[in-house]
């Protein structure tokens, strides 16, 4: 572990989820969200866009602190090769959910690890995920309820849409928005961890 009251890592992320994944592993962290274009370039491979959106929340945080590690994190829902990121507003929200309702999809979560030498470690991993079929009125309510807003695919696996998946298969806190065992066998890789 690292040295007692020594936080030497930043999370370039204001995700909640994220911050509460890294303390119940219980890595030290202190945040600093970036401030990047998150639109998809035309053509984009999805695992490209995530990985991409990673490193430069990444490198956007490290330019401000040449002496830390810096973390990035992006997660996207892929169905029929389209990647469903952040909804823009009720009516996508509701859209996405629709495309999800009945089907199995991936979550991928791309994670870039800068060191203060500049070194990007980006890697990704990715889940399966089985809806039931969700009735127009379940998604309705969900997307009433405001959960859906500020997640990619519209929906928190570990809120509200708990109650749809069917299975999953592969690391669930990948799901929820940060891949644990990867996050860990990356700072242990590069000395933060014991």
């Amino acid at each position: 572990m690292l040295e007692p009251n020594k936080t030497i890592l930043i999370l370039a992320s204001s995700s909640p989820r994220r911050q509460e994944l890294l303390r119940q592993a219980g890595i030290p962290f202190e945040v600093e969200p970036a401030q990047v274009n998150e639109d998809q370039h035309t053509g984009e491979p999805p695992l490209s866009y995530a990985c991409r959106l990673a490193a430069e929340k990444a490198q956007a945080v490290a330019g401000h602190h040449p002496q830390r590690w810096v973390l990035g994190a992006d997660t996207i829902v892929v169905i029929d090769g389209e990647s469903l990121g952040k909804p823009r507003d009720a009516q996508d929200a509701a859209r996405m959910l629709r495309l999800l309702s009945g089907r199995a999809h991936e979550v991928t979560t791309a994670v870039s690890l800068i060191a203060p030498g500049r070194h990007a470690d980006t890697r990704s991993c990715t889940t399966q995920v089985w809806f039931r079929t969700l009735s127009d009125e379940e998604i309705q309510q969900y997307v009433a309820g405001g959960e859906p807003m500020d997640k990619a695919g519209a929906y928190a696996v570990q809120g509200g849409a708990a109650r749809w998946a069917d299975r999953i298969e592969g690391d669930y806190s990948n799901v929820v928005g940060l891949p644990l065992a990867l996050v860990t066998e990356m700072l242990r890789k590069n000395g933060l961890l014991e």
